[in-house]
């Protein structure tokens, strides 16, 4: 297991006169379920979109730290894995198709025994070889959890993870996040009551607000 470790001080963001977040800071060194809260339009999604390198911060500093080194911000994408509703699947692309390409991109060698297993345990693997255009949207964000933590990163962040999913999906979800809690860090940006209660430790994003 990597022995990884995600910091982040005074971490800021704002857009023109209209502060996002302000000052958000903590270290994370050992697997767990951790939240980031708050309702819909507070800024969770822009904080974790921070974290994984998808957005930069306005102001405060973010290190992702790999045995006692920190790392540079291109190779963050092979730490975490990151899922949320907004991202966009290759609709052309059969759930194989999108598994393989994901694999590729990152330049790991494509683990099939763990792919065929998670198409399996959310119901997709009778459907992998379809075009993801046919999927519902609760495919869809099954195959998106898929693409965040099939090649093993030691931070999972997803991002409103059970937004389109039926009961069924959502305990499909729960059931991958708990066992992966065991090795992995994993954050949790929700606004849901049950995945809160799952966290060991969560930031409320309201309490980082600035007039």
């Amino acid at each position: 297991m990597i022995n990884y470790t995600l910091k982040i001080e005074n971490l800021s963001k704002w857009f023109g006169n209209k502060i996002i977040f302000y000052k958000v800071s903590g270290e994370w060194n050992k697997p767990g379920i951790y939240g980031v809260a708050g309702p819909n339009g507070s800024g969770k999604s822009t904080l974790v979109k921070i974290v994984a390198g998808l957005n930069s911060q306005s102001a405060g500093k973010l290190e992702h730290i790999v045995d006692n080194s920190p790392v540079e911000p291109e190779l963050w994408h092979n730490l975490t894995g990151f899922a949320s509703p907004y991202i966009v699947l290759y609709d052309e692309f059969s759930a194989l198709e999108n598994i393989e390409f994901i694999f590729k991109i990152r330049g790991v060698k494509a683990n099939y025994e763990l792919a065929n297993e998670l198409l399996s345990h959310f119901s997709l693997y009778h459907r992998r070889k379809d075009p993801v255009k046919a999927y519902s949207s609760g495919m869809k964000q099954r195959l998106k959890i898929i693409a965040a933590v099939m090649h093993s990163p030691p931070l999972i962040i997803l991002d409103e993870p059970t937004a389109n999913l039926d009961n069924e999906g959502k305990d499909r979800v729960y059931e991958v996040v708990e066992k992966l809690s065991n090795d992995t860090i994993i954050f949790l940006a929700t606004n849901e009551k049950h995945e809160i209660q799952m966290c060991e430790k969560t930031i409320n994003i309201l309490e980082h607000k600035r007039d």
